[in-house]
């Protein structure tokens, strides 16, 4: 619901291009999902419906990957930012998808 998803153009075209040379191409809709099952139940409603998914990180690419371009409904991971596991022994660690470089950093 409203915080979630939204049809709003400005967020729309903040969502349809990236670094990239490629003209904007808005999704249909932007939602936020905060857990990885409603990752799963979202992908799974847009498979049933045909739609096409662009999944959105920080929209730094440099290759055009989160324009729209048939529309759709765009994922912004970014709100899935927890940091679930470090391991110092083997140098390893376990993020969710809205993990950037800095938040990273600064954890560890």
């Amino acid at each position: 619901g409203g915080p979630n998803v939204s049809t709003a153009m400005a967020v729309r075209e903040q969502h349809g291009h990236d670094e990239s040379m490629h003209a904007c191409a808005p999704p249909d809709a932007v939602v936020w999902p905060q857990a990885v099952g409603q990752v799963q139940e979202l992908a799974a409603l847009c498979y049933r419906c045909r739609v096409p998914m662009v999944p959105f990180g920080t929209g730094t690419g440099l290759e055009g990957g989160v324009n729209a371009v048939q529309g759709g409904v765009c994922f912004d991971l970014s709100r899935m930012d927890a940091i679930a596991e470090l391991s110092l022994e083997d140098f390893s660690v376990t993020v969710e998808p809205g993990v950037t470089r800095k938040a990273l950093n600064s954890h560890l």
